[in-house]
Protein backbone atom coordinates (compact mmCIF):
# COMPACT_ATOMS: atom_id res chain seq x y z
CA UNK A 1 0.00 0.00 0.00
CA UNK A 2 2.71 2.58 0.45
CA UNK A 3 4.64 1.56 -2.29
CA UNK A 4 1.40 2.69 -4.04
CA UNK A 5 0.90 6.01 -2.27
CA UNK A 6 4.62 6.40 -2.90
CA UNK A 7 4.19 5.87 -6.73
CA UNK A 8 0.97 8.18 -6.87
CA UNK A 9 2.59 10.97 -5.18
CA UNK A 10 5.52 10.62 -7.19
CA UNK A 11 3.62 10.70 -10.50
CA UNK A 12 1.89 13.78 -9.30
CA UNK A 13 5.34 15.42 -8.58
CA UNK A 14 6.44 14.56 -12.64
CA UNK A 15 3.03 15.83 -13.30
CA UNK A 16 3.52 19.20 -11.65
CA UNK A 17 6.99 19.64 -13.21
CA UNK A 18 5.80 19.34 -16.54
CA UNK A 19 2.98 22.03 -16.34
CA UNK A 20 5.55 24.00 -14.13
CA UNK A 21 7.73 23.57 -17.22
CA UNK A 22 4.96 24.35 -19.93
CA UNK A 23 4.55 27.63 -17.72
CA UNK A 24 8.11 29.07 -18.31
CA UNK A 25 7.72 28.11 -21.46
CA UNK A 26 4.92 30.31 -22.18
CA UNK A 27 6.76 33.10 -20.24
CA UNK A 28 9.75 32.89 -21.78
CA UNK A 29 8.21 33.15 -25.20
CA UNK A 30 7.21 36.70 -24.24
CA UNK A 31 10.76 38.02 -24.28
CA UNK A 32 11.34 38.16 -27.75
CA UNK A 33 8.22 39.94 -28.46
CA UNK A 34 8.67 42.35 -25.15
CA UNK A 35 12.39 42.72 -26.86
CA UNK A 36 10.67 43.99 -29.72
CA UNK A 37 9.04 46.34 -28.20
CA UNK A 38 11.99 47.52 -25.91
CA UNK A 39 13.84 48.31 -29.13
CA UNK A 40 11.09 50.37 -31.02
CA UNK A 41 11.35 52.65 -27.48
CA UNK A 42 15.02 53.07 -28.12
CA UNK A 43 16.66 50.83 -25.29
CA UNK A 44 19.74 49.20 -26.33
CA UNK A 45 20.23 45.49 -26.00
CA UNK A 46 22.99 45.80 -23.15
CA UNK A 47 21.11 48.13 -21.33
CA UNK A 48 18.09 45.88 -21.44
CA UNK A 49 19.91 42.50 -20.47
CA UNK A 50 21.56 44.70 -17.65
CA UNK A 51 17.82 46.46 -16.22
CA UNK A 52 15.49 43.29 -16.96
CA UNK A 53 17.95 41.67 -14.72
CA UNK A 54 18.38 44.07 -12.13
CA UNK A 55 14.30 44.49 -11.75
CA UNK A 56 14.07 41.02 -11.61
CA UNK A 57 16.17 40.90 -8.67
CA UNK A 58 14.29 43.38 -7.01
CA UNK A 59 10.96 42.32 -7.33
CA UNK A 60 12.10 38.93 -5.68
CA UNK A 61 13.89 40.36 -2.79
CA UNK A 62 11.04 42.64 -2.05
CA UNK A 63 8.80 40.08 -2.18
CA UNK A 64 10.63 37.45 -0.16
CA UNK A 65 11.48 40.32 2.53
CA UNK A 66 7.52 40.66 2.67
CA UNK A 67 6.47 37.62 2.31
CA UNK A 68 9.28 34.94 2.56
CA UNK A 69 11.72 35.87 4.66
CA UNK A 70 12.71 32.66 5.64
CA UNK A 71 14.00 31.17 2.29
CA UNK A 72 16.15 34.07 2.72
CA UNK A 73 18.43 31.90 4.90
CA UNK A 74 20.07 29.41 3.17
CA UNK A 75 23.89 28.29 4.22
CA UNK A 76 27.54 29.70 2.64
CA UNK A 77 27.80 27.42 -0.08
CA UNK A 78 25.01 27.09 -1.30
CA UNK A 79 24.46 30.71 -1.42
CA UNK A 80 27.78 30.70 -3.49
CA UNK A 81 26.85 28.20 -5.34
CA UNK A 82 23.70 30.07 -6.61
CA UNK A 83 25.46 33.23 -7.12
CA UNK A 84 28.08 31.04 -9.29
CA UNK A 85 25.33 29.33 -11.70
CA UNK A 86 23.66 32.92 -11.75
CA UNK A 87 27.10 34.65 -13.11
CA UNK A 88 26.98 31.61 -15.61
CA UNK A 89 23.73 32.74 -17.16
CA UNK A 90 24.97 36.39 -17.13
CA UNK A 91 27.90 35.90 -19.11
CA UNK A 92 25.48 33.24 -21.48
CA UNK A 93 22.95 36.39 -22.07
CA UNK A 94 25.88 38.79 -22.62
CA UNK A 95 26.93 36.37 -25.46
CA UNK A 96 23.36 35.64 -26.46
CA UNK A 97 23.05 39.56 -26.74
CA UNK A 98 25.70 40.28 -28.78
CA UNK A 99 25.00 37.18 -31.38
CA UNK A 100 21.86 38.48 -31.46
CA UNK A 101 22.57 42.01 -32.50
CA UNK A 102 24.81 40.25 -35.83
CA UNK A 103 21.90 37.76 -36.73
CA UNK A 104 18.44 37.67 -38.17
CA UNK A 105 15.61 36.56 -35.24
CA UNK A 106 15.29 33.25 -36.89
CA UNK A 107 18.94 31.87 -37.46
CA UNK A 108 19.46 33.48 -33.94
CA UNK A 109 16.92 31.60 -32.05
CA UNK A 110 17.75 27.99 -33.80
CA UNK A 111 21.17 28.14 -32.48
CA UNK A 112 19.98 29.69 -29.24
CA UNK A 113 18.09 26.31 -28.93
CA UNK A 114 21.12 24.02 -28.90
CA UNK A 115 21.46 24.49 -25.50
CA UNK A 116 19.21 21.74 -24.66
CA UNK A 117 21.50 19.32 -26.83
CA UNK A 118 24.11 20.57 -24.91
CA UNK A 119 22.47 19.72 -21.27
CA UNK A 120 22.02 16.02 -22.69
CA UNK A 121 25.71 15.94 -23.39
CA UNK A 122 27.02 17.12 -20.10
CA UNK A 123 24.75 15.35 -18.01
CA UNK A 124 24.81 12.08 -19.60
CA UNK A 125 28.52 12.25 -19.12
CA UNK A 126 27.51 13.25 -15.46
CA UNK A 127 26.02 10.00 -15.26
CA UNK A 128 22.27 10.57 -15.50
CA UNK A 129 20.15 8.31 -17.52
CA UNK A 130 19.04 9.37 -20.81
CA UNK A 131 16.11 7.13 -22.66
CA UNK A 132 15.75 6.57 -25.83
CA UNK A 133 12.19 8.38 -25.97
CA UNK A 134 13.58 11.36 -24.60
CA UNK A 135 16.48 11.24 -27.31
CA UNK A 136 13.75 11.00 -29.40
CA UNK A 137 11.76 13.83 -28.04
CA UNK A 138 14.48 15.96 -28.35
CA UNK A 139 15.40 15.48 -31.67
CA UNK A 140 11.65 15.88 -32.74
CA UNK A 141 12.00 19.24 -31.06
CA UNK A 142 15.09 20.45 -32.80
CA UNK A 143 13.13 19.57 -36.02
CA UNK A 144 10.61 21.52 -35.35
CA UNK A 145 12.45 24.45 -34.21
CA UNK A 146 14.57 24.04 -37.12
CA UNK A 147 11.01 24.35 -39.42
CA UNK A 148 10.12 26.79 -36.51
CA UNK A 149 11.96 29.44 -36.92
CA UNK A 150 12.65 29.18 -41.10
CA UNK A 151 16.43 29.86 -41.15
CA UNK A 152 16.14 29.85 -45.00
CA UNK A 153 14.48 33.05 -45.00
CA UNK A 154 16.93 35.36 -43.34
CA UNK A 155 17.32 38.57 -44.98
CA UNK A 156 21.03 39.10 -44.06
CA UNK A 157 24.00 36.98 -44.82
CA UNK A 158 25.42 35.17 -42.28
CA UNK A 159 27.84 36.46 -39.82
CA UNK A 160 30.59 34.02 -38.43
CA UNK A 161 31.28 35.67 -35.30
CA UNK A 162 27.45 36.05 -34.25
CA UNK A 163 27.29 32.45 -35.01
CA UNK A 164 30.42 31.51 -32.94
CA UNK A 165 28.79 33.77 -29.83
CA UNK A 166 25.31 32.21 -30.44
CA UNK A 167 26.93 28.75 -30.47
CA UNK A 168 28.95 29.71 -27.37
CA UNK A 169 25.68 31.10 -26.02
CA UNK A 170 24.62 27.65 -26.18
CA UNK A 171 27.08 25.81 -24.33
CA UNK A 172 27.48 28.39 -21.68
CA UNK A 173 23.42 27.85 -20.98
CA UNK A 174 24.04 24.28 -21.38
CA UNK A 175 26.29 24.34 -18.97
CA UNK A 176 24.03 26.90 -16.53
CA UNK A 177 20.90 24.02 -16.68
CA UNK A 178 23.28 21.80 -15.46
CA UNK A 179 24.48 23.62 -12.52
CA UNK A 180 21.39 25.04 -12.03
CA UNK A 181 20.56 21.10 -11.37
CA UNK A 182 22.83 20.77 -8.90
CA UNK A 183 22.09 23.77 -6.77
CA UNK A 184 18.48 22.27 -6.96
CA UNK A 185 19.70 19.24 -4.54
CA UNK A 186 20.64 20.99 -2.00
CA UNK A 187 18.48 24.52 -2.34
CA UNK A 188 14.68 25.14 -2.67
CA UNK A 189 13.57 26.12 -5.97
CA UNK A 190 11.89 29.59 -4.46
CA UNK A 191 15.71 30.58 -2.37
CA UNK A 192 17.99 29.41 -5.74
CA UNK A 193 15.56 31.64 -7.99
CA UNK A 194 16.43 35.03 -6.13
CA UNK A 195 19.94 33.98 -5.26
CA UNK A 196 20.55 33.11 -8.92
CA UNK A 197 19.32 36.06 -10.63
CA UNK A 198 20.62 37.85 -8.28
CA UNK A 199 24.33 36.66 -9.54
CA UNK A 200 23.14 37.00 -12.88
CA UNK A 201 21.97 40.79 -12.24
CA UNK A 202 25.57 41.76 -10.90
CA UNK A 203 26.93 39.82 -13.37
CA UNK A 204 25.13 41.52 -16.35
CA UNK A 205 25.83 44.90 -14.76
CA UNK A 206 29.19 44.78 -14.61
CA UNK A 207 29.11 44.18 -18.05
CA UNK A 208 27.00 47.43 -19.03
CA UNK A 209 29.02 49.55 -16.82
CA UNK A 210 31.91 48.62 -18.71
CA UNK A 211 30.45 49.01 -22.22
CA UNK A 212 29.10 52.10 -21.36
CA UNK A 213 30.94 53.67 -17.92
CA UNK A 214 27.98 53.06 -15.87
CA UNK A 215 26.20 56.27 -17.53
CA UNK A 216 22.78 54.90 -17.68
CA UNK A 217 20.58 56.48 -21.41
CA UNK A 218 17.54 58.09 -21.27
CA UNK A 219 14.91 56.06 -21.83
CA UNK A 220 11.07 56.60 -22.17
CA UNK A 221 8.48 55.89 -20.22
CA UNK A 222 6.81 53.42 -22.89
CA UNK A 223 10.86 51.69 -22.41
CA UNK A 224 10.81 51.42 -19.16
CA UNK A 225 7.47 49.81 -19.14
CA UNK A 226 8.53 47.13 -21.57
CA UNK A 227 11.81 46.57 -19.12
CA UNK A 228 9.47 46.21 -15.84
CA UNK A 229 7.29 43.67 -18.26
CA UNK A 230 10.51 41.54 -19.41
CA UNK A 231 11.68 41.23 -15.29
CA UNK A 232 8.59 40.27 -14.18
CA UNK A 233 8.09 37.72 -16.68
CA UNK A 234 11.99 36.58 -15.87
CA UNK A 235 11.08 36.47 -12.63
CA UNK A 236 7.89 34.17 -12.86
CA UNK A 237 9.58 32.00 -15.60
CA UNK A 238 12.88 31.27 -13.63
CA UNK A 239 10.15 30.18 -10.46
CA UNK A 240 8.59 28.01 -12.92
CA UNK A 241 11.71 26.90 -14.37
CA UNK A 242 13.31 26.13 -11.63
CA UNK A 243 10.44 24.12 -9.99
CA UNK A 244 10.18 22.05 -13.24
CA UNK A 245 13.91 21.31 -12.80
CA UNK A 246 13.68 20.25 -8.78
CA UNK A 247 11.24 17.46 -9.75
CA UNK A 248 12.05 17.05 -14.12
CA UNK A 249 15.46 17.40 -13.76
CA UNK A 250 17.48 19.56 -16.66
CA UNK A 251 17.27 17.69 -19.26
CA UNK A 252 13.15 17.12 -19.14
CA UNK A 253 12.93 20.65 -18.58
CA UNK A 254 14.39 22.21 -21.63
CA UNK A 255 12.71 19.92 -23.79
CA UNK A 256 9.59 21.27 -22.59
CA UNK A 257 11.19 24.77 -22.64
CA UNK A 258 11.64 24.62 -26.28
CA UNK A 259 8.20 25.00 -26.82
CA UNK A 260 8.86 29.02 -25.97
CA UNK A 261 9.70 29.38 -29.80
CA UNK A 262 5.85 28.23 -30.71
CA UNK A 263 4.12 30.70 -27.88
CA UNK A 264 6.60 33.28 -29.61
CA UNK A 265 4.83 32.76 -33.02
CA UNK A 266 1.30 32.52 -31.75
CA UNK A 267 1.92 35.89 -29.55
CA UNK A 268 3.46 37.51 -32.89
CA UNK A 269 0.44 36.54 -35.31
CA UNK A 270 -2.14 37.63 -32.17
CA UNK A 271 -0.22 41.09 -31.22
CA UNK A 272 1.95 41.91 -33.99
CA UNK A 273 0.63 40.50 -37.03
CA UNK A 274 2.82 38.15 -38.08
CA UNK A 275 1.97 34.96 -40.12
CA UNK A 276 3.53 31.58 -40.34
CA UNK A 277 4.05 29.38 -43.37
CA UNK A 278 3.03 25.99 -43.90
CA UNK A 279 6.39 24.76 -42.79
CA UNK A 280 5.99 26.75 -39.59
CA UNK A 281 3.12 24.82 -38.63
CA UNK A 282 4.67 21.37 -39.10
CA UNK A 283 7.23 22.46 -36.99
CA UNK A 284 4.48 24.07 -34.04
CA UNK A 285 2.80 20.45 -34.21
CA UNK A 286 6.24 18.44 -33.98
CA UNK A 287 7.13 20.67 -30.69
CA UNK A 288 3.94 19.77 -29.80
CA UNK A 289 3.75 16.15 -30.06
CA UNK A 290 7.53 15.82 -28.11
CA UNK A 291 5.11 17.91 -25.31
CA UNK A 292 2.43 15.55 -24.73
CA UNK A 293 5.12 12.50 -25.42
CA UNK A 294 6.49 13.57 -22.23
CA UNK A 295 4.34 12.55 -19.14
CA UNK A 296 5.31 8.72 -21.08
CA UNK A 297 8.30 9.55 -21.20
CA UNK A 298 8.29 10.30 -17.31
CA UNK A 299 7.14 6.91 -16.53
CA UNK A 300 9.36 5.18 -18.39
CA UNK A 301 12.48 6.56 -16.27
CA UNK A 302 13.16 9.80 -18.22
CA UNK A 303 13.11 12.14 -15.30
CA UNK A 304 16.67 11.35 -12.43
CA UNK A 305 15.58 11.24 -9.03
CA UNK A 306 15.08 14.25 -6.58
CA UNK A 307 18.56 14.31 -5.11
CA UNK A 308 20.40 13.72 -8.50
CA UNK A 309 23.34 16.01 -8.52
CA UNK A 310 25.73 15.60 -11.48
CA UNK A 311 29.07 17.42 -9.54
CA UNK A 312 28.70 14.50 -6.72
CA UNK A 313 29.60 10.61 -6.64
CA UNK A 314 26.25 9.42 -6.38
CA UNK A 315 24.97 10.87 -9.86
CA UNK A 316 27.22 8.69 -11.34
CA UNK A 317 26.08 5.89 -9.65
Amino acid sequence: MLKTEQSTDEIKRRRTGIYSGLLASFLLGWAPILGKLAYRAGVDSITLAALRTVVAALLLLTGYLIFWRKQLLIKWPALLGCLLVGSINGIGSIFYYNGLVRLDAAPASLLSTLYAVWVVIFLAASGQKITRLTLLRLGVSLVGAFFVTAPWGAANPADYLGIMLMIASAAINGWYIVMGQWVLSDVPAGSATLYIITGMALTVSLAWGINTGGELPIISRSGWLTIVALGCTTVAARLAMFFSMERLGGVQTVILNLMEMVISLALAMLLLRETLSGLQWIGALLMLVSVFLARYDMRRGGAPPPAFNPMSERGSE
